[in-house]
Formats: structure tokens, sequence, C-alpha cells
């Protein structure tokens, strides 16, 4: 796999959950269309709207949707969780359940609806079985459960499809925030009950940021109240004459203006290395990388492991703390070694990805016991 993520000697990247470098067939692909724009311009617009067009049927694949109809894209997880929050009709004493570990996308959109009288319940995932603490959390005010498939800082995975079957029981929709879990884990929106997923592409998909993916279920887009609206939006974009509109009938209604071409180029690029690896060799590689990490650090001394230890909650994610050591003076001499990695959630967090070298992931274990003994 080192062919296709042509890497500076000497870097250790472990930081997908923050921003993903780009596969070589990626940088190759904006590179060509850069070039081709500066000679030709938009003479051949109907290609990049096919190239557009497989970007959809990659993320319909990947998402586990019926088709194409039901995805939108949109500029990252932020926008399509807005669309959510101030789409839907709330009334006054309505709840929203989320957890107390939520990165702040997936926390102040919703804590924004408190001037219409919407409450936003926060549950510990600390419990042994987090799960049945947020479906318990659900009461006859619920009308939404918003939670990240897999948390930020900790990685903790959660069971999606039990969660969604318990919102489906008690008639409570589930929005996911998918950004840390699709491209690295397999993710099905029908098998897990999903209302609504969205996630960036420049994570695990690989791809640049200022794109990424909003599935919206089909009896649910209607109900979205729509606060932006142009010409690509309306179910007969293109017809400019038409004095007569209504927005599209597919998720495209959530995609008001002109599409980001540049960045469907290089995401529909990552996509296609990540379909033809497939996302079960994926997660069975990456699963191998978190496991190496795993066995490495816990044998350094004075080193915390702060993410779940049971395979079935595992991620891409694997954070630490260590002893004598405060995160900010970690993370700056990690930095200085070449280890490319984020300071999260109270410790220092590492996130490789399938294709990370076995090379890549020991000589970074050797480096943090080096560096817990010099304290």
């Amino acid at each position: 796999m080192n062919e296709h993520f042509p890497h500076a000697d000497g870097l250790r990247y472990l930081n997908h959950a923050a921003v993903a470098p780009w596969p070589r067939r990626s940088a190759k692909a904006v590179s060509a269309f850069a070039a081709e724009n500066a000679r030709l311009g938009a003479r051949d617009y109907p290609q990049w709207l096919r190239t557009e067009q497989r970007l959809r049927e990659r993320l319909a694949r990947l998402l586990g949707a019926q088709g194409t109809a039901d995805i939108a894209l949109v500029k990252n997880t932020s926008e399509a969780l807005s669309f959510v929050a101030f789409g839907l009709d709330w009334r006054p004493g309505d709840q929203i359940v989320i957890s107390d570990e939520e990165f702040p996308s997936n926390r102040v959109v919703w804590e924004a609806l408190r001037p219409r009288g919407v409450e936003v319940i926060q549950v510990s995932l600390k419990g042994h079985d987090p799960e049945a603490d947020l479906l318990a959390a659900c009461g006859s005010r619920t009308r939404l459960m918003a939670i990240s498939a897999v948390q930020y800082a900790s990685g903790l995975r959660l069971d999606l499809q039990r969660l969604g079957e318990g919102c489906e029981r008690q008639g409570v929709l589930l929005c996911i925030d998918a950004i840390q879990q699709l491209g690295a884990l397999p993710f099905d929106v029908r098998q897990n009950r999903c209302a609504f997923a969205m996630a960036d592409g420049h994570k695990w998909m690989l791809g640049p940021e200022g794109l990424g993916v909003f599935y919206c279920r089909s009896d649910l887009r209607e109900r979205l109240e729509l606060h932006e609206y142009g010409w690509h939006m309306l179910e007969n974009a293109g017809d400019y004459d038409r004095q007569e509109w209504k927005p599209a009938r597919t998720a495209r209604r959530f995609e008001c203006g002109s599409p980001n071409m540049l960045g469907a180029v290089a995401l529909e690029a990552s996509l296609s290395l990540l379909e033809e690896v497939s996302i079960a060799e994926v997660e069975r590689s990456l699963a191998q990388r978190i496991e190496q990490l795993h066995q490495g650090l816990s044998a350094v001394p004075g080193l915390r492991l702060l993410s779940p230890t049971e395979p079935a909650r595992r991620s891409g994610i694997l954070s630490f703390s260590l002893d004598g050591w405060d995160n900010g003076t970690l993370f700056g001499r990690l930095k200085d070694e070449q280890i490319v990695c984020a300071q999260r959630g109270g410790g220092i967090r590492f996130s490789p990805h399938f294709y990370t070298p076995a090379q890549v992931i020991e000589d970074s274990v050797a480096i943090v016991r080096r560096l817990a003994r010099e304290r």
C-alpha cells in the first residue's frame, strides 16, 4: 500500500481522525483537473458531472443507502447537522438525547435550539452499557437521538444497530455523526435504522476538506424545512427560464448552489481506492494496527490507555496519557519526532489507517517508551 501514499521520509502519520493525507491517485486527479481547467475551462463540464455522479454512487454504497436519491453533497458535517436541527418542526418541551463526549459540532447545534424550548439531555457513556443508558434517557418527549458512531476523543465505538432498533421502538429519530467511522469501519444506514447520517470526507475517507455527505431517509426529506435556496436545489435545475419552481424530490434539495467540483474529483478518487481494497479489508487491517498499538503502548511504564480495550468497542482511535508529562508538552515532543497525532480529551490521540506501515507503529511506540523513561 505504500505506493498509494507518498509520505515524506521519516513521517509517522497517526492523525486520520483529524485530517488525512490524500492517496497518490487523488493528488494526481486534482492535478489533472487543474491542468484541464487551465487549458479548456469548463468545455468538458459534462465529464465533470459524470465524476460527481460516480462519487454519489460510491457514497451511497459506502453508507448502505438505497440509492443516490438519498445522498446530498454538503460542505461538512456541521452543515448537515444544521439541516436537521433547523429543519425539524420542534415544539416547546421536545427533547434531544446526546452523549457527554460529543465533538462540539454534535452538541452546539442542538443547544442552539434552546430558545425554541427544546431540551438537550446529555448521557454519560462511562457506564458498562452505554446503549442501554442512551435508550433509557429517551422518554415520551424525546424526538431525536443524536450520537457519534465513534467518539472523537476516546474512540469508543457504539452498537448502532442496537440504538437504531431501540429508537425505532420508541418512535425516536436517530441521527448519526459518522465522521469517525465512515471509511474506516462498515456502516449501514438501513441496518442501523438511521433517519439521518453525515460525515466529512477529510478523515477516514482520505479526501479533501470542504466536502461531505448527508444521508436523509426518503420519507423524511420533505419534513425538513429548507433554509437555503438556489438554482441547484430545484427539481428542474438547469432550466433557467422556468418561472415556477419546487425543491428537488431527491436529497439534492439540500444542495443550494454550485457544486464543489474540485473536491468531488479528489474524494471520488480516494473512495475508488477504498472500494478496491474493500471496507471489510480496511476494517481488518485497521484492527491489526490498533492491536499492535494497544499491545505496544500497554507495555510502556506509566502509560494509561484512555480508549476501550474490548475489540467490539474499538475503532481507529487509541488515546493515552503518560505519567509525569503534561499533554501539551508531550504532544510537542512527539511532533519533534515526526509523529503526526492530536491532543484530545485529556490525552494524546493516535489514529492510524489500514495502510499505515507496521514499522511506523513500532517506531512510534518506541519513541513513547523512550519519552516515558525521561520522567
